[in-house]
């Protein structure tokens, strides 16, 4: 379940960026463009997480 709900999240993200590079491409509206790498950066980062390092004792 928690891989679905990962990729589904992923999914969102990178639709709604894609929906405000659209939107801001064609009113020329900076902000949804902005809007847009935010989004876009989200999708990135919650596609591919960190890993947490292990401590050697």
């Amino acid at each position: 379940m928690k891989l679905a709900y990962r990729l589904l999240i992923a999914f969102i993200l990178l639709v709604a960026a894609l929906s405000a590079y659209s939107y801001g491409n064609a009113n020329g509206m900076f902000a949804f463009i902005i809007l847009g790498v935010v989004f876009e950066a989200a999708f990135w980062l919650r596609l591919f997480p960190k890993k947490a390092k292990k401590s050697v004792p």
